[in-house]
């Protein structure tokens, strides 16, 4: 099931949204950006390759969010070019992060994607490869609670939200995957005879083929069904 419409933006880039977001706090140079996003766990949050925000910087001038409003020499370093906010700019972020925090957008997370294919793996391999994640994901989700604790205690929480929302999506797909692994397991998960059935026979067993009938009956019946 999908979210709300989201807009097209002339940038849709994330990374374009912290340089704004940061040049909306003060006006700043393309290396000072990339030191406050470092310095503030953004990478952590948002996907950022820093090797391309001199090309974002650029992208943001051009169309007309961000403008220079100086330059500044340490030592005999070279000048750096100061930017700063555009108004067009101030009203780009607001509409932007607006959008990211209303509307319930469709990511597609890989995650997902796999697990809407994995009928074309063997069941006893699929359930080796998700006790393999189940795995990773405790490790992580226990590196994660360390690393939050120690923030928590010398930020406030408001600092942290990001973190928190982080470690609670993680905790949800873990307990999610331990009851899917758990029904593998013991064999009460809905469907596991059939897809046996197929790889013990190579023919698609007849409860797929009446799955494939009913499905398709209702997408001829309504075309828009799960595109909400």
């Amino acid at each position: 099931m999908g979210g709300g419409p989201v807009a097209k933006r002339k940038l849709s880039n994330p990374l374009a949204l912290a340089v704004l977001s940061a040049c909306a706090e003060q006006p700043r140079h393309p290396y000072e950006i990339a030191q406050v996003l470092k310095q503030r766990g953004k990478h952590f949050s948002i996907k950022i390759n820093f090797g391309s925000l001199y090309t974002v910087v650029q992208n943001l001038e051009r169309h007309g969010f961000i403008e220079a409003v100086g330059s500044e020499r340490d030592g005999r370093r070279p000048e750096r070019t100061v930017y700063g906010v555009t108004e067009a700019g101030r009203a780009e972020l607001r509409d932007w992060l607006s959008e990211l925090l209303s509307v319930p957008a469709k990511e597609y997370p890989q995650f997902e994607a796999g697990l809407s294919l994995a009928g074309s793996l063997p069941p006893d391999e699929v359930l080796a490869l998700l006790r393999k994640r189940l795995d990773a994901l405790d490790e992580g989700i226990a590196a994660q609670e360390q690393m939050y604790a120690t923030c928590v205690a010398l930020l406030p929480r408001i600092f942290l939200v990001e973190a928190e929302y982080a470690l609670a999506m993680r905790r949800a797909e873990a307990a999610w995957l331990r009851g899917l692994v758990a029904e593998m397991e013991d064999g009460t998960l809905s469907g596991m005879d059939g897809w046996r059935e197929f790889y013990a026979t190579g023919r698609p067993p007849q409860q797929w083929i009446d799955v494939e009938e009913r499905a398709r009956a209702l997408w001829e019946e309504d075309p828009g069904f799960g595109s909400a």
